[in-house]
């Protein structure tokens, strides 16, 4: 019991360390799980404080035996790779640009191919074990992509790109690689992979494809048709996944996540209702296993297994993966796009090697010691894993480390964003955005209400539907173009809240919000918030009122700080002025006095309302 609950405490404790230091979760997880597991050996002593000489602190291989082991990593990997395939929006991949779909495409082959050949030449690996490493090393994935892309901020083509490869290649490369087991697996002991493997190989995929788009249509006809309650939804469509994983398997060795993975993608493309609060869910519940299942994947990987991969051939392949195949997948894909030389080189070097990648290869791991056909040679099979290991490793260490610099030194970081996000599509965010636009300023309105995000659809506004504190929005979403956030809701406590939460995501200094009517009563001017909207003059209520009465939209070129106050408190102007913003002569805006204005020039527009 104190090992399981060790399990989830540091694979908890793995996770807030990596928001903490700002790496992806990955690394900190791996990294406990072979502390306290192999690494744990070389300090363990006779005494027996806590465990005898040479065990490790914590064992998977202790807490789940035998088949329970694969069971419970296969279990959790079918989840992780159902909520995988939520996010594969097949009309998503239609529109998607000529370079990410030839990643997807051409990456995968070149990759797949570079990584086979490699291993056979450098690793003296089977054509076999080879071919399960070179499909292991497609995946890249959001869980890894994402948090380098919050810290480097490149620019749009390169934040379209790695977000969008991050997000298809984590289904397709899972898939890719499952495939590639399965006909694998499918010959027969000591006899070459022939008609009878190519018959199984057929039978698992259609089994899989069969019973997960079973599944999905059964899932999408209970919630369509009400036959389950709302507070019952997640619930119900988790045991449909965990059924259709386990029927599968039963049915057809092995098909079971490819029956998931065909789930998740199916769903999503019949546009589930309610498949947002599904899609929250899953997140949640896979934070928790990935949490669980890498601890637990670390721990078991013994000191000799990681001595037999640190040798100068383990590196040598690394570099080769890092080095050779990726730039080469990268400009082969992007062969014929507008993307310039330095874009391409800074992708070809983002390539870090994610979760899916390490549960998959476990899985694999697992099965071939549970084997009694020995389709591949045990001593390959136990290098395999801690191989996958440290390409995991190797790639998030160096280039979470080192991305930023270079990003930096190519010059494709992005520039400083000019745009404002609105959190509220009502009557008066529309109204400030449609100032904003004819000053060319981006705008991106987010509401969760379909009639105001259908007002700002039909007013050609860009339009959110769904909230902005939700993390998928940070993944559906690219913000590399808007700096500021304005909370322009009617509620105070939600604007406050935007204000708090996409502080850490944005620059603090740039979010901002009305004052509420109880500060407006409560407080001295001098004690105002030092981000409110429109310095303080109007709160929800008194702004809808104020721009119902057809304002005119005033601009006037000031010098200075005091001229823009002069103008606001000016007496003719009293009552009858709402200021905006500043704006300079590159469209950046900043509202007006909210904390430090920009530098006023000659070149600067104080904006502002007034009733005649």
């Amino acid at each position: 019991m104190l090992e399981l609950a060790g399990l989830l405490v540091l694979g908890f404790f793995a996770q807030w360390l990596s928001w903490r230091i700002k790496v992806p979760a990955i690394l900190p997880l791996i990294i406990v799980g072979l502390v306290v597991g192999p690494v744990s050996t070389l300090f363990t002593g006779d005494e027996g404080y806590f465990v005898s000489k040479g065990a490790k602190l914590i064992d998977g291989d202790s807490i789940f035996q035998g088949k329970v082991l694969f069971d419970v990593v296969s279990l959790a990997v079918g989840l992780i790779l159902f909520e995988g395939g939520l996010t594969l929006k097949l009309s998503e991949v239609k529109v998607l640009g000529k370079a990410v779909r030839n990643i997807i495409v051409i990456g995968s082959i070149v990759t797949m191919a570079g990584g086979t050949v490699a291993a056979m030449l450098i690793m003296d690996f089977s054509i076999q074990t080879s071919l399960l490493f070179g499909s292991l090393i497609i995946v890249t994935g959001p869980t890894v992509i994402g948090p380098i892309l919050r810290n480097v901020k490149p620019n749009f083509n390169i934040t379209t790109i790695l977000k969008w490869e991050g997000i298809l290649i984590d289904p397709v490369g899972a898939l890719i690689a499952i495939l590639t087991y399965e006909f694998i697996i499918s010959g027969t002991a000591g006899s070459q992979i022939g008609f009878i493997a190519l018959k199984t190989f057929a039978i698992t995929i259609a089994v899989g494809i069969a019973i997960g788009w079973a599944s999905a249509w059964l899932g999408n006809l209970l919630i369509s048709r009400e036959l389950v309650p709302k507070y019952l939804q997640n619930i119900v469509m988790l045991g449909l996944v965990i059924a259709s994983f386990a029927l599968s398997n039963s049915i057809q060795h092995e098909s079971g996540l490819l029956a998931v993975t065909i789930m998740g993608m199916a769903l999503v493309n019949m546009k589930t209702s309610n498949l947002k609060e599904i899609i929250s869910f899953n997140e949640d519940l896979v934070i928790i296993l990935i949490s669980f299942l890498f601890v637990l994947l670390s721990s078991r990987i013994d000191i000799v297994d990681i001595e037999l991969v640190l040798t100068t051939n383990s590196f040598i392949l690394f570099a080769i993966v890092v080095f050779v195949l990726r730039p080469l997948s990268v400009f082969l894909s992007t062969w014929g796009t507008n993307l310039t030389l330095n874009e391409k080189i800074f992708l070809s070097y983002i390539c870090p090697r994610g979760i899916v990648t390490a549960a998959v290869a476990s899985i694999f791991s697992i099965s071939l010691f549970q084997s009694t056909d020995y389709i591949i040679p045990l001593d390959e099979a136990a290098m395999l894993l801690p191989l996958v290991f440290l390409v995991i490793v190797g790639t998030v260490v160096l280039q979470g480390l080192t991305a930023k610099p270079i990003a930096k030194l190519l010059g494709v970081t992005r520039k400083e964003p000019n745009g404002v996000a609105f959190l509220s599509a009502d009557e008066s965010a529309r109204f400030i955005a449609k100032i904003l636009q004819k000053y060319n300023v981006p705008v991106l309105l987010a509401d969760t209400s379909k009639a105001n995000t259908r007002e700002a659809s039909m007013q050609q506004i860009p339009i959110y539907e769904g909230s902005i504190l939700n993390e998928e929005a940070w993944e559906e979403l690219d913000f590399a173009q808007y700096g500021q956030l304005w909370a322009m809701t009617p509620n105070a406590e939600i604007n406050a809240l935007a204000c708090r939460i996409l502080g850490e995501e944005l620059v603090k200094d740039n979010v901002f919000r009305f004052i509420s009517n109880r500060e407006q009563e409560t407080l001295n001017k001098e004690d105002y918030p030092k981000n409110i909207l429109f310095n303080g003059k109007a709160d929800f209520i008194s702004f809808s009122h104020f721009i119902r009465k057809n304002p005119e939209i005033k601009e006037q070129q000031v010098n200075s700080r005091e001229e823009v106050l002069s103008i606001i408190n000016d007496k003719e102007n009293k009552g009858k002025v709402i200021p905006l913003f500043v704006i300079n002569d590159k469209n950046f805006v900043e509202p007006a006095l909210a904390i430090t204005p920009l530098e006023v020039s000659k070149e600067n527009k104080f904006v502002y309302l007034k009733i005649e």
